[in-house]
């Protein structure tokens, strides 16, 4: 018989989450503080912003068997095949080392067509890692990055401490659906845990489906955070949305920059505008989502011809030209160019399924290309020798 450990699991044994919210339940991890949640309670975000990309849990610990209690959310669209259940990844000292996925939880069903969505409570289950090596070693468990996650308990056969601090950079990164992890497999082939894994750094994802649109508060959260670098990539949602007019769009971008370099004055700061998506390079949005016969039909519906709207063309050059006037008074802004990381050949390679989101194969082309152009000698993430 087990003689279990019962560790509560508290803010400091988490990576990536900026908050946790007590239920009654246990805790859940949350991407953005409490008063930038209140200040937008659109659902959409309250879902994305609660959905764990990114955050894991890390223990120091000798021990060989680990269970943790959860209580997940999962999201199923009305007349679309069902999602397959949440993937939890276990690593031992950063390398992969266990998969499991609980078949239990809330199902939260989301209409389409009707606009509606109905949440249906469900148990909670129990993951089970054993086997693990009978040494000190770093163990960290990578929560879904598409399913909301209460987390109950936390039990292993060893006592664990709080993994202390490595010297490594944390990296900052803020973004769309795609950022997010949208269709990829596992919470670790998202592209910017690639892309961190590669380039040796601390991730903190705040990649929000549906919601990079030059929010106030989101600026205000990257402002507050301590990063040692800060990525934002901007410009898909806007356009997908039809948030706003040209007009509007280069004085909130400087806006959102201003907001960062308030809380972070010489941090390496790099804007990235959007990856290709045939989709939205010359037509305005909205986007129109439908399911026909169980696939999600995407179709934008604004007009090429008018110019006042957004379109990625318009959002790229707009970009390139805002960086290019700031890096004159600040060198440490950069851009880069979405396509960069994936554009017209990738596309031929690797097309997005859904004319939207990359895949996992996608998305590894995306985190590697980032890790290279980014992280690698002569990019402005690349770590200074000496």
């Amino acid at each position: 018989m087990t003689d279990w450990t019962t560790t509560p699991v508290e803010l400091r044994l988490l990576r990536g989450a900026l908050d946790v919210e007590r239920t009654e339940h246990g805790v859940l991890p949350h991407r953005l503080p409490a008063w930038a949640r209140e200040q937008c309670p659109d659902p959409q975000l309250a879902l994305v912003s609660a959905q764990p990309s990114g955050v894991r849990l890390a223990l120091r610990t000798r021990a060989t068997a680990v269970e943790l209690d959860v209580l997940p959310t999962k999201t199923v669209y009305a007349g679309a095949p069902p999602q397959p259940d949440g993937v939890y990844e276990l690593l031992v000292d950063g390398r992969p080392y266990d998969r499991a996925s609980v078949s239990a939880g809330n199902v939260h069903t989301v209409d389409i067509a009707a606009g509606t969505t109905v949440v249906t409570p469900g148990p909670p289950g129990t993951l089970r890692f054993t086997g693990l090596p009978a040494e000190d070693k770093t163990v960290e468990i990578w929560l879904p990055h598409d399913e909301i996650t209460e987390l109950i308990a936390l039990r292993t056969d060893a006592p664990v401490e709080e993994v202390p601090e490595d010297g490594r950079r944390v990296w900052l990164h803020h973004g769309s659906s795609i950022s997010h992890g949208s269709s990829a497999g596992s919470p670790t082939a998202i592209w910017p845990a690639l892309a961190a894994a590669l380039g040796g750094v601390e991730l903190i994802n705040l990649g929000l489906g549906g919601n990079a649109l030059l929010d106030p508060f989101t600026a205000r959260t990257l402002r507050d955070t301590p990063a040692d670098l800060i990525s934002v990539k901007i410009g898909i949602n806007l356009v997908n949305i039809d948030l706003m007019r040209l007009r509007a769009f280069a004085p909130a971008v400087h806006g959102f920059l201003d907001t960062i370099r308030e809380g972070h004055p010489t941090t390496p700061l790099l804007v990235v505008s959007p990856v290709l998506c045939p989709l939205q390079e010359d037509t305005p949005g909205p986007l129109s989502a439908d399911l026909e016969d169980g696939e999600l039909r995407l179709r934008a519906l604004g007009d090429p011809a008018d110019r006042t709207r957004l379109t990625l063309t318009l959002v790229r050059d707009e970009l390139a030209r805002i960086t290019e006037r700031r890096a004159a008074d600040d060198p440490h802004l950069h851009y880069l160019d979405g396509r960069s990381l994936y554009g017209e050949a990738d596309h031929s390679e690797l097309p997005l399924p859904d004319g939207l989101h990359p895949d996992t194969a996608g998305h590894r082309r995306i985190g590697e290309r980032f890790a290279e152009l980014v992280f690698g000698e002569g990019g402005p993430f690349a770590a200074k020798s000496g």
